[in-house]
């Protein structure tokens, strides 16, 4: 089996879990300025998108690797295998160092194409989208991530047949496809998932296993690593909170001018790198990574929602003393 850079990495190893609009280019960028993960991730790309003229060209912007920023993974959503081994080939030229296969969204939109968490219930499907990728990957390694079951807990026979299809990784979502977030991630379970990959496979053979759901802090995902004997962590609400999440775990130790500064860059990048492409108004769900904790800080957020672009929200946060 081929597992690429994942076999380069510490034990254990920690990674920004790609979310859709949030794991964008220019918060990665933040995000590495207050201290890295050991793999980045970017947000999920249509591979049927990426196979037309039309398509790749709106879809590039989520392909912008930042300086600096390795190993980094594109991870792909999709339902048709010979698109991945166009859209495969496309990112090897463009310096992925591997490329992760989203099996676990659960947005119904998507699940509707057959997509993502869709397969599931396919998991022939499955099998021959990992190969087609890898076909197309040119010796990058192809990873997978997964939640773990459908309407219940189910995971043993969807594992069992991934498996078969040899990927360097595979990233757990520790919920089903009904569940999404609503309730705690089943973390109870995750050894059992341990035991059962390594008892399944032989060593060569055998994906990296990453774990994530709730995980909030560095020393969290270190806990959890040594309760269940996964190979890594992946962090996303997390960072929502501390974006010096991979840093420490000491969201305290930060001052508001210094988390005030981080937003108005995040701003002048976000401006830099989707004007004409995304809304200005999208950056408002980033507000409260950096305005938090403090009395007035919700009335703070009510003023800067009214921005249009980054010199207003500049001059609002000038106004009140803060850059």
């Amino acid at each position: 089996m081929n597992r690429g850079f994942w076999d380069t990495l510490p034990k254990p190893f920690f990674i920004l879990a790609p979310m859709y609009d949030v794991t964008d280019a220019p918060f990665r960028r933040i995000v590495s300025m207050c201290g890295a993960p050991n793999v980045w991730f970017t947000e999920f790309v249509s591979a049927d998108g990426l196979t037309s003229t039309e398509g790749r060209a709106r879809l590039m912007h989520h392909l912008t690797i930042n300086k600096g920023e390795k190993p980094i993974v594109a991870q792909l959503f999709g339902a048709k295998p010979e698109k991945f081994i166009e859209a495969a080939e496309l990112l090897t030229e463009l310096g992925f160092s591997g490329i992760d296969i989203n099996m676990g969204c659960p947005d119904k939109n998507i699940i509707k194409s057959g997509s993502c968490a869709a397969l599931f219930k396919n998991p022939k499907l499955a099998q021959e989208i990992i190969s087609a990728t890898k076909q197309g990957a040119g010796g990058l390694p192809v990873s997978v991530k997964i939640r773990i079951g459908d309407t219940k807990v189910d995971w043993e026979d969807w594992i069992s047949e991934l498996l078969v299809a040899k990927p360097a990784a595979i990233s757990i979502h520790l919920r089903t496809r009904k569940e999404m977030s609503k309730v705690p991630a089943h973390w109870e379970i995750m050894n059992d998932i341990v035991q059962f990959i390594g008892k399944n496979t032989s060593e060569d053979n055998r994906p990296l296993v990453i774990g994530n759901g709730d995980v909030l802090t560095l020393a969290h995902a270190k806990q959890k690593v040594l309760d269940t004997g996964c190979d890594g962590a992946m962090i996303g609400r997390g960072v929502f909170q501390n974006p010096w999440v991979f840093a420490e775990d000491l969201p305290s130790a930060h001052s508001l001018k210094e988390k005030v500064k981080l937003l108005a860059l995040h701003a002048e990048l976000f401006e830099q790198h989707f004007t004409g492409i995304k809304p200005f108004e999208l950056l408002k769900r980033f507000y409260k990574i950096y305005i938090n904790g403090f009395e007035g800080a919700a009335e703070l957020r009510e003023q800067l929602y009214t921005a249009n672009n980054s010199q207003e929200l500049k001059t609002i946060l000038n106004n009140h003393k803060l850059l």
